[in-house]
């Protein structure tokens, strides 16, 4: 197992303290009395500042479920406060009384669970769709000037786009994405190429192509851009066991570390939510002892390799990012509950 990533604020409810056997919170080595939130902190940079699991965001606040699902924001200039004086660690806000000051930009501008640049592009860019999904999209038919390739500034040539969206997105038929327990296919991943604008609706339909990632050619697919929402859920634990493995590391690389993309075997349908934090696993290596002429072979433990972070979910797989790891995460490896 291996894996997680971030968002926004507070994290884990009560019914996932019960599912982690109310294991006591522990500190962060040097964690602070106190930290003042700046411009560029994120949720999860100050839970790790407190927790070494920080995930558990939620509870060093105590907030309830209905708290974690609407949180309050945090915002630049305040101070967060640790208390040690009870039985279990809390953090408090401190009311901080300042000079009034002008800002010309918006003053009320809450802090993100995560990076934002670390996930923006995988919020729209990661398509889903079931085998014949794109087959009524507009198609690409003809290249500016007979070109065989296009790339940005040029323009495309499709069949018909009937809607009057200001910005599409370019696909061609991707992998199939096999479930490796049950070798069921859980979708067909679409292989984004690049952005396009619609200059003219007909037959054919003109494009500008705005941005891309990849050549473009004859017969590849183009689907509305959809509306691009930075992720606004706290980071947490699910309520119950969720089990997933990685069915491929995004962009088509072997091995993925922190700040990868990698897609899970599990969505909707399996109780996963944006904003799950999940334990990736290093699996126990299988060894050989040999003790007086016999020889016994052993299956060591698994042990935490990191943790991923869940930020997009389609029906029957998701994607999540990694926040950090001890050793490369491969295809395979499998993420769970923490």
């Amino acid at each position: 197992m291996r894996r997680i990533i971030s968002a926004l604020l507070i994290c884990i409810s009560t019914t996932v303290a019960v599912a982690q056997g109310a294991k006591p919170l522990e500190l962060a080595d040097g964690a602070p009395d106190r930290h003042i939130v700046t411009s560029g902190d994120t949720l999860w940079g100050i839970s790790a500042k407190f927790l070494k699991d920080p995930y558990r965001w939620g509870e060093l606040w105590k907030m309830n479920a209905e708290e974690i699902k609407n949180p309050h924001r945090i915002y630049p200039g305040q101070v967060i406060v640790l208390d040690r004086s009870g039985s279990q660690p809390r953090l408090k806000l401190l009311t901080v009384t300042d000079q009034r000051r002008e800002y010309i930009e918006p003053l009320k501008k809450g802090i993100p669970s995560i990076p934002p640049q670390d996930i923006e592009p995988f919020l729209s860019e990661p398509r889903v769709l079931d085998e014949n999904g794109l087959n009524a999209a507009p198609r690409v038919v003809a290249l500016e000037s007979d070109r065989v390739i296009a790339g940005a500034g040029d323009t495309i040539y499709t069949t018909e786009a009937t809607a009057q969206h200001k910005v599409w997105q370019l696909f061609r038929p991707g992998q199939a994405l096999v479930d490796p327990d049950t070798k069921e296919t859980l979708g067909h991943e679409a292989v984004f190429l690049g952005t396009a604008r619609l200059t003219r609706n007909g037959v054919p339909s003109s494009f500008l192509v705005l941005t891309s990632k990849q050549e473009i050619v004859r017969d590849d697919r183009l689907l509305s851009a959809p509306h691009q929402d930075v992720m606004n859920y706290i980071p947490r634990a699910p309520g119950k066991m969720i089990q997933a493995k990685v069915l491929s590391i995004y962009s088509g690389v072997n091995f993925g570390g922190p700040q990868s993309v990698i897609t899970l075997n599990r969505g909707k349908a399996d109780g996963v939510e944006p904003g799950y934090v999940l334990a990736a696993d290093l699996a126990g290596a299988e060894v050989e002892n040999r003790y007086k002429g016999d020889k016994t072979t052993y299956q060591l433990p698994d042990a935490r390799n990191g943790l991923v972070f869940v930020f997009r979910v389609f029906d029957r797989v998701s994607y999540a990012l990694v926040m950090n790891a001890t050793q490369p995460i491969v295809v395979g490896d499998t993420v769970r509950t923490p």
